[in-house]
């Protein structure tokens, strides 16, 4: 079995020839030319010293420049080190010299930080390659893939050496470098491929940036000789004509994405489309409300399928199947899933014992592809994955057939008069407001209570939304004290650049 990226990469690929790889909006790359870059810009990198152990930074959009370049790094056996195009520039700053990068591939948004970083004695960049055209003091693109070899470097990979650096999204800190080997990655491919179900038909939508989770789907649908279709960003009108235009049959989203989708197609879209290709719409970091998906499932049927995951166990750590989306069972509607076949899911106490059914307490998780640890923080490490256990930070509870609810995120946890409020309780009764398309709980500073429970609430633009509604349901459903103190209706909730609620920009809105 392959326990490289290199060797399962190139036994892959390189026999698929002129079946279309990657469609954007420049075009379609067949997988005979995306070998045949790759190796170019692999040959590229080992001339300038990049190899087993040595870092990469992909400062790119979603784009075939990022496919080529994602395979360019793995076929020399180095590190990739994914940046999101749209993070902030002290964060690109930090993470270009903590990851100790020595190349990077970057677009205009993100030449400044590259070139500034390359300025720094301080860092290891020594060289910036420019996606986007020619730059004083970069290599562009086409230099790059000059008339290099189309063949494969000869390089030797050893499976235990890094393969991959992926910083956490910073919501507290700095962000922390999670480092993957190279045989783990592997492994978290083949169970990306066997909890997906992908078949060798595949046409995929991918709107989220490749840096984070859907760069993990491209690897795996690749491998089953899929055909990609990467846009720069998400709007939902576009997303419904590439679906109906180019007949998708898998779509990744986070639900905000999956709101704006429903919206527009129960609205001046209704009825107009033919949207009967889609077999598979991923979802994961959060569940869908009940209402939403039973919306979602009489427009698009039985294809919905949640993952629960981490930048430390990518992507499938649990799974709601499609057969798990039933209206009949709304409780479970509220469930991220079952272990996967590579995982195992332990509820556990403050002790670090384990919980009974439907007790709560942190999620801790098994898998074979689990990260080796954070880059650079040995005491941060050895915390957070211990006997081989993974300790998500998650809080939540196992029924008695397996299946996973997760409450909160420890750091999520609201302790008002000294009273533990989780926000996703809260959240699930205010979802069944008339009138409530979204919410968002968190806890703000109070001088009385340490912390108020607030909600923010955004409308589905039919029924007006009254805080005092708002209030008046909680207050039927839930403990006083996690009736929120105060409800806030604002036009749309913040969200990371990988379309994620960002409760700390609520927080630090209010």
């Amino acid at each position: 079995m392959p326990t490289t990226l290199r060797s399962l990469f190139t036994s892959a690929l390189d026999r698929l020839r002129d079946e279309p790889a990657v469609t954007t909006s420049s075009g379609t790359y067949p997988y005979r030319r995306l070998v045949a870059d790759s190796n170019r810009l692999a040959h590229f990198l080992t001339e300038h010293g990049v190899g087993p152990g040595v870092a990469v930074a992909l400062m790119l959009s979603n784009g075939a420049e990022y496919v080529v370049a994602d395979q360019a790094v793995l076929r020399c056996g180095a590190i990739k080190v994914p940046l999101n195009d749209m993070i902030g520039t002290d964060e690109a700053r930090y993470i270009l010299a903590d990851s100790g990068a020595r190349i990077a591939f970057a677009t205009a948004a993100q030449l400044p930080v590259a070139l500034a970083a390359l300025a720094d004695d301080a860092t290891a960049l020594h060289t910036v390659v420019s996606v986007d055209g020619a730059e004083p003091g970069t290599t562009t693109w086409a230099d790059a893939l000059g008339d290099r070899p189309t063949g494969l470097p000869e390089i030797h990979v050893d499976p235990d050496t890094p393969g991959l650096i992926l910083y956490t999204g910073g919501t507290t800190g700095r962000p922390k470098g999670v480092v993957h080997s190279q045989s783990r990655l592997v492994l978290n491919l083949l169970s990306q491929l066997t909890e997906t179900g992908l078949g060798d038909d595949e046409r995929m939508l991918l709107t989220s940036p490749l840096p984070h989770a859907a760069g993990f789907l491209l690897q795996a649908g690749m491998l089953k000789g899929a055909h990609a279709h990467l846009t720069r960003s998400f709007e939902a009108g576009e997303v419904l004509d590439r679906i109906e235009r180019d007949r998708i049959t898998f779509l990744f989203a986070v639900p905000t994405m999956i709101y704006r989708l429903l919206d527009r197609a129960a609205g001046q879209d209704a009825g107009a489309r033919d949207l009967s290709s889609l077999r598979t719409l991923l979802y994961g970091a959060a569940p869908i409300t009940p209402e939403r998906l039973v919306q979602g499932l009489d427009l698009l049927g039985p294809v919905f399928m949640q993952l629960y995951g981490q930048s430390e166990a990518p992507n499938f750590i649990t799974r709601l199947r499609r057969e798990d989306h039933d209206p009949a069972r709304p409780g479970r509607l509220l469930s991220c899933g079952r272990p996967v076949a590579m995982a195992e899911v332990r509820i556990v106490g403050d002790d670090g014992t384990p919980c009974g059914v439907g007790e709560v307490g942190e999620v801790a998780a098994r898998t074979p592809y689990t990260m080796l640890g954070y880059h650079g923080l040995p005491e941060k490490s050895a915390e957070t994955v211990r006997d081989g256990w993974l300790f998500t930070g998650d809080v939540g509870r196992l029924d008695e057939d397996g299946y996973l609810y997760l409450v909160d995120r420890k750091n999520d946890m609201i302790i008002t008069g000294g009273m533990n409020v989780y926000s996703s309780e809260v959240e699930n009764a205010v979802a069944g407001v008339d009138g409530v398309a979204a919410v968002a709980v968190v806890g703000v500073p109070h001088p009385d209570w340490g912390e108020a429970v607030v909600a923010f609430v955004v409308g589905d633009g039919v029924t007006e939304v009254s805080p005092a509604a708002v209030i008046a349901r909680c207050r039927e459903v839930l403990s006083r004290y996690k009736v929120p103190k105060e409800v806030r209706v604002v036009p749309e909730l913040p969200v990371t650049a990988v379309g994620k609620l960002d409760k700390k920009a609520l927080r630090s809105a209010w």
